[in-house]
């Protein structure tokens, strides 16, 4: 059995007192997850907004309701939070640009809402069929909003995934890398055949997203060691 690599950091040695070291500085990035839900938590349900602009266009219409992207969609929340675990134990560089990009997308989509508020009206009224999926999504719809959809902050987190798993040295195996990248892909398109998401929404989020990685997986790179 191929045992598992070592982590790159001994947490057994963190201490309040070495939060400020070359070590363990790192974690002070995931302040930023608090900080967000406090913000997106805001702009939801405490900002005061007399018009959602509705996101719309007519090939919203042709994309048809399938319960069976429930599947990726919801994946999207282990997908984000295995890869910040992983890359905090096994790749500290790959987790600073992969926190980076999460803080640079969410901040700049929160921005977004607070300045033009959105909502989509895509989500149907009844049901194609009935099953486990279906009264999921059921339940999904009444606890979240139609509020603040563009762009689409499902897309911004999967690629955030996709690109640090396509960076972290220990995942450059093709199928590692196919694997990243077509469940990215899916939970992407997920966000429309849900009905959460206009397509408007995903190809709002790909500018956004291309920034981000040249900000921090591109421009951002290590210098090449120099040698004798």
């Amino acid at each position: 059995m191929k045992k598992l690599p070592k982590p790159v950091v001994d947490y057994r040695r963190l201490r309040p007192s070495n939060l400020m070291s070359e070590e363990f500085r790192h974690l002070w990035l995931l302040l930023y997850w608090p900080l967000y839900g406090l913000l997106f938590y805001y702009v939801e349900l405490a900002y005061p907004v007399d018009y959602y602009f509705p996101v719309y266009c007519p090939l919203d219409d042709l994309i048809p309701f399938n319960e069976l992207f429930v599947i990726p969609y919801t994946i999207w929340f282990v997908f984000i939070a295995g890869m910040v675990v992983y890359t905090m134990f096994y790749d500290i560089d790959s987790f600073k640009r992969l926190m980076w990009f999460i803080i640079v997308t969410y901040t700049v989509t929160i921005v977004i809402y607070l300045f033009f508020p959105t909502c989509q009206n895509l989500r149907p009224e009844t049901f194609p069929r009935d099953n486990i999926l279906t009264r999921f999504m059921a339940g999904y719809y009444a606890t979240d909003t139609n509020t603040n959809v563009c762009p689409s902050i499902h897309v911004l987190g999967s690629l955030a995934v996709t690109f640090a798993a396509w960076h972290c040295p220990r995942l450059q195996h093709p199928a590692w890398k196919w694997s990243f990248g077509v469940m990215g892909v899916l939970i992407a398109i997920s966000t429309v055949f849900v009905k959460q998401h206009s397509i408007i929404d995903v190809f709002a989020a790909l500018p956004l997203s291309l920034f981000a990685w040249w900000l921090c997986f591109f421009w951002r790179r290590k210098p090449a060691k120099k040698t004798d």
